[in-house]
């Protein structure tokens, strides 16, 4: 039988001290401590359950070329439809630069939108699949010097501030090291000059930044959110996608108390959601009555859009099968062991996009994924002491001491 300890504080905030150190690996304690032995067997079960299909559903179209292979060399075809099973999705980039490049020479995205998307095939209704103009204007703003620059800025400020939070919740040298490398590994992906158009390229990173800058506080104390809030911002401004996060963000800080904090996001989620009804009405009075539907996201492609998404918008693309879907289980299930508020924080917003993930989007929407992708990589190297903690919880093996397997 495992060894049950105390349960951490940190899910019990109303008795939290504000002032205590970040909890080390030798004084956290173990998330499943509390659990009955055939509660956690039952999700132990799961999880192998979960492994194991996870290396044999689909991750890809059957017959799909590698979407992140590099740029499509001759010109680029518009004659298939949008969402139709062999579309090219450099076509998707196409529109994108194409929209770039009207707004640098000086016009305006809501006068030529609609019909450009309209002569290249693609829907534009419901008015959600045009998107929103602002990384155009951007990427327009910056030029090319300019979005290098920006995405080497941003992959290195992910960097800097996951080491920096590594640090302050107590992990060990040695996997903070580890971890912080993963973390570089799904953030190098926002470096590839091609995809700079690419909403979710940008908008994942945003995200993987705001998480790795947020320290959640007790009741209004002993957190920093102001820079996490800013880039969750532009993130929202930049792809809708970005929304669930900022939802989670105000959760966590209503759960923790922290009234101002939580009433900032709240009132960010409204903000856009008005801006978001402004895109929508400035977009519809150029749809016509003859505009076809586009096809419909709620798919529920199941296990397979979850580890597809993620997969094919992220560097795990380049391993095999049987490695990349196990490796997606264990980075979400793996947040688990991180000690501290984040690790919880990490599992929910992992597991939460890929529900998501399971219930919408289509083959074609694959990139999805890079929203959360960038934000997940560091969960794998917590996974073993989460393994260790949940069988110890089940009763099938003695209790490790938490920094031989942190």
């Amino acid at each position: 039988m495992g060894v049950h300890v105390l349960e951490s504080p940190e899910l019990t905030p109303g008795n939290e001290n504000p002032n205590q150190a970040p909890l080390t690996p030798s004084g956290a304690g173990n998330r499943f401590a509390c659990w009955s032995p055939h509660l956690a067997r039952a999700v132990l079960a799961i999880l192998v359950l979960l492994l194991l299909a996870s290396a044999l559903v689909p991750i890809a179209k059957p017959g799909s070329r590698s979407p992140w292979s590099g740029p499509v060399e001759g010109p680029v075809s518009t004659a298939s439809k949008a969402g139709a099973p062999d579309e090219p999705y450099d076509e998707d980039i196409a529109l994108y630069e194409v929209a770039i490049e009207r707004i640098a020479h000086g016009e305006n995205y809501y006068d030529f939108i609609v019909p450009e998307q309209r002569s290249r095939d693609y829907p534009v209704n419901p008015g959600l699949a045009v998107r929103l103009p602002t990384l155009a204007y951007l990427d327009a703003w910056l030029g090319t010097p300019g979005q290098i620059a920006a995405a080497l800025a941003l992959m290195l400020g992910i960097v800097a501030a996951w080491w920096r939070r590594f640090g302050e919740e107590g992990v060990s040298p040695r996997a903070r090291r580890i971890a912080t490398a993963l973390v570089f590994v799904g953030a190098s992906l926002g470096l590839n000059r091609h995809y700079f158009p690419l909403h979710e390229l940008w908008a994942g990173g945003l995200i993987a930044l705001s998480f790795g800058l947020h320290r959640i506080g007790v009741n209004g104390q002993g957190g920093r959110w102001t820079g996490a809030f800013c880039a969750a911002a532009l993130a929202l401004a930049i792809r809708e996608h970005a929304l669930p996060f900022v939802l989670l963000m105000a959760a966590a800080a209503l759960w923790y108390r922290n009234w101002k904090e939580a009433a900032a996001w709240s009132a960010l989620a409204a903000v856009f959601l008005a801006a978001l009804a402004v895109h929508l009405s400035l977009v519809a009075r150029d749809v016509l009555p003859t505009d076809p539907h586009s096809a419909p996201w709620l798919v529920m492609r199941g296990l397979s859009g979850w580890l597809g998404n993620v997969v094919q918008s992220s560097n795990l693309r380049w391993l095999p099968h049987f490695l990349a879907g196990p490796a997606v289980i264990l980075m979400t299930f793996g947040w688990l062991g991180m000690k501290g508020r984040g690790g919880l924080f990490g599992f929910l917003l992992s597991a939460g996009y890929g529900v998501a993930f399971m219930l919408a989007g289509r083959w074609d929407n694959f990139y999805w994924g890079a929203m959360i992708a960038p934000a997940m990589f560091a969960g794998i190297v917590f996974a073993p002491r989460a393994l260790a903690e949940l069988t110890a919880a089940a009763g099938l093996r003695r209790r490790v001491p938490a920094a031989a397997v942190n």
